[in-house]
């Protein structure tokens, strides 16, 4: 049996479901599933931070799911959480396609899960969001600069598309920034005061792979601040 999430899921054909998972030891995997009806429906299960194992067939991108079962307790996610959560797997399903074999990412995926399920920070979405610009190939280095020499924590580096970042001295330039925030990045130790910058830098690097259509989930996050006084640097 396989274990994985899903991800996203909408109707297909009659009484089916087709479902985007995240495959421990693969990545994502699309399938079509028969949902059934009365006690032996699936439905309840085939949702978003439901834990789940399961098994699936076909030779084509698309298989069929032959058998799931809930493999423990969903993940309680709310408020803020909720849309973090949310923002996750509306990232993996526009990034990640059924070619690219992103199997490390199950195990981040679930501990972001678990961790925002104790207490929503701003740093698990970057650490993530790290981890699947890593799988894609698409993340420059965060402990050497352009020349190849080690980052300064003090000095600041320019961003420079398929390049990597390159030392400059003004800190205000389009695109710098500190190399002790680079560095906390890279080893999973943000503070609060660098959440910002780390923020802009994944924008940055994630606008080229979501094109220019808008993450839903961004837009309702940010639509809830006003009445739930979400602040709004928090959004994803």
């Amino acid at each position: 049996m396989k274990r994985g999430y899903v991800l996203h899921h909408r109707p297909y054909r009659e009484s089916s479901v087709l479902v985007n998972l995240l495959v421990d030891g693969i990545g994502r995997v699309d399938v079509v599933a028969r949902t059934g009806s009365g006690k032996r429906s699936i439905k309840s299960i085939l949702q978003p931070f439901q834990p789940l194992i399961f098994e699936f067939s076909g030779k084509s991108e698309l298989k069929t799911l032959t058998q799931v079962e809930a493999a423990a307790p969903a993940v309680p996610l709310s408020g803020q959480s909720l849309f973090a959560g949310m923002y996750i797997n509306e990232l993996l399903v526009r990034t990640l396609s059924v070619q690219h074999n992103a199997e490390a990412l199950f195990l981040i995926y679930h501990r972001a899960l678990v961790g925002l399920a104790a207490k929503f920070c701003q740093s698990q979405l970057r650490y993530i969001e790290l981890a699947l610009l890593q799988e894609l190939g698409a993340m420059p280095s965060l402990s050497r600069d352009t020349q190849g020499e080690p980052l300064i924590p003090e000095d600041y580096y320019q961003l420079v598309p398929e390049l990597g970042f390159q030392f400059v001295l003004n800190s205000r330039a389009r695109n710098a920034y500190q190399g002790a925030m680079l560095m906390a990045l890279n080893d999973n130790q943000l503070t609060e005061a660098q959440f910002l910058s780390a923020k802009l830098l994944m924008r940055s690097l994630l606008t080229p792979l979501l094109g220019t259509k808008p993450l839903l989930s961004r837009q309702l996050f940010v639509s809830s601040a006003a009445p739930t006084k979400i602040d709004g640097n928090n959004s994803p």
